[in-house]
């Protein structure tokens, strides 16, 4: 089970952060950083499902710098909320926060990858390009059509639903077509958040699809070195 767990940043912010570790060694860390609703359940749950696959897992508190604990609904209060609170975020102690999950994972894990969901998966994208990261698993990023100038600096897997009221499917299109080199996935009648069983659009069959899809992508990127 995912414990909560505290992590401290090179400036000394410390911050809350789920945690899962597999039974035996790791085949890899990855680090998911979350949505517009904060560090909720879910992302536990998520670290719990990648660990049970041998990687260990971290998912830190975004917002713990801004309100340690804040957390929103999946409601509309909720998402609006979430929405202007993200405003809080900056990338300068984002990837502060995401590189002591790196240091972290890398003790006992080695290869790192990142990964997040939503405005979490925007976020993932810009570390892939501004950190030494191994692997990005992208799931649905809703702002990488504003970063084009971005570009992921390690292999990377993104996954959108053609159906996503976020993500348009011409932007969708226009980002699997910027990014070439990435894998890509489209996954028909889908909605924003088809990953997440706690949201409305959740579809069990894309989320199984796109988990073994990223799973073997992580074997493929993040083997250990003989």
């Amino acid at each position: 089970m995912a414990e909560r767990v505290s992590i401290t940043a090179a400036d000394g912010h410390s911050f809350d952060a789920w945690r899962a570790d597999p039974s035996g060694d790791a085949k890899g860390g990855i680090i998911f950083l979350q949505a517009i609703y904060g560090l909720t359940t879910h992302l536990g749950d998520v670290c719990d499902w990648f660990a049970r696959d041998g990687y260990a897992a971290i998912a830190p508190a975004l917002y713990d710098r801004a309100e340690p604990n804040r957390v929103f609904g999946y409601d509309q209060e909720g998402m609006l909320g979430g929405m202007a609170f993200r405003e809080n975020l900056a990338e300068e102690t984002v990837l502060l926060d995401v590189s002591a999950c790196a240091n972290a994972l890398r003790k006992t894990a080695g290869k790192v990858a990142i990964s997040g969901f939503c405005t979490g998966g925007t976020w993932a994208w810009i570390c892939a390009d501004a950190l030494d990261l191994d692997a990005a698993v992208i799931f649905y990023g809703s702002n990488i059509h504003d970063n084009l100038h971005r570009r992921a600096k390690c292999p990377a897997i993104l996954h959108y639903g053609d159906d996503d009221h976020i993500v348009p499917i011409n932007e969708v299109q226009n980002i699997r077509a910027t990014f070439g080199e990435a894998e890509f996935h489209i996954y028909p009648g889908c909605g924003h958040a088809f990953y997440n069983p706690e949201q409305a659009h959740h579809s069990a069959d894309a989320a199984q699809t796109a988990h073994e899809r990223s799973v073997v992508f992580l074997e493929r990127h993040l083997a250990p070195t003989r």
